[in-house]
């Protein structure tokens, strides 16, 4: 993303503070940019890499952040429980609110069925999903509290069309669908309930992305040839850049997306059309 287009509509989520996992890197990284440059504080998570998370947030910061913004890293396996509920405090912590959560975090272990290990299984279930249903039970109560709040989720073309080899990530993915459309009545009925519904255009919902292939270290991992028959099967004949998921998500993240909720939006390049 250009300089020149840092701060156009700069402000839409200006007092606004996100928690965005796997936000140091890829797809998550893009995001945290694109927050950003609406004016949003920031909280990163990342699993392992302290030097590159680190980097990272220097970077967001130097381009990115005014004087009274903020950016932080929260490390943690979220796929633990425990961990979830100690970052949501964090932020919270630190930065005094959260509003957007941003469930983007996700890794691959590809195997075929017949060769995959209930660990290989369980580990890419436990990150992919599990931890997307601990961040958004940890945040929910604060979102009912103040009335307002915004969860997306990051699934994946994958998740609607399966891909040979990847059972568990397809799993994962797909669960994020019915995980958005139950969060999303959920979070209407716990409105409801603290009566906290009426007159109230904000609200909170809960949405879901799926990106199609884009470039990023995961997908750049594939071979050449595999790569290039790929290709060939999308309408617009290339790979999505980071950005242009992340536009979707900072665009389902703005108060005014108040309307918009319990629905997947596809960022594919055609690749899947329902």
């Amino acid at each position: 993303m250009g300089e020149s287009t840092l701060h156009v509509d700069r402000g839409k989520l200006k007092g606004r503070v996100a928690l965005v996992t796997g936000g140091t890197r890829g797809i998550g990284a893009a995001i945290c940019r694109s927050l950003a440059s609406q004016g949003a504080a920031l909280a990163a998570g990342y699993s392992s890499n302290d030097e590159a998370a680190n980097a990272f947030a220097e970077s967001v910061r130097a381009q990115h952040l005014d004087d009274d913004e903020r950016m932080t890293l929260h490390k943690g396996n979220i796929g633990v429980g425990d961990d979830c509920r100690r970052v949501v405090q964090e932020v919270i912590d630190q930065h005094g609110r959260l509003d957007i959560l941003i469930n983007n975090a996700g890794i691959t272990v590809d195997r075929t069925v017949a060769k995959m290990t209930d660990e290989d299984w369980n580990k890419v279930i436990a990150v992919n999903l599990s931890g997307a249903f601990y961040l958004s039970q940890a945040v929910l109560p604060h979102f009912v509290e103040r009335g307002t709040g915004r969860i997306v989720m990051v699934s994946s073309v994958i998740g609607e069309m399966g891909a040979i080899g990847q059972a568990n990530y397809a799993a994962s993915k797909s669960g994020l669908f019915g995980l958005t459309k139950t969060l999303a009545r959920e979070a209407e009925f716990q409105l409801k309930r603290a009566g906290r519904f009426d007159d109230n255009p904000m609200g909170i919902t809960v949405n879901c992305v799926t990106p199609g292939y884009v470039r990023t270290e995961m997908v750049e991992a594939i071979p050449d040839k595999v790569m290039e028959g790929i290709k060939a099967t999308i309408p617009v004949g290339r790979l999505a850049e980071p950005d242009e998921i992340a536009r979707v998500v900072h665009f389902l993240a703005a108060d005014a997306s108040g309307y918009i909720t319990g629905q997947t939006w596809g960022v594919n390049g055609g690749l899947d059309m329902h």
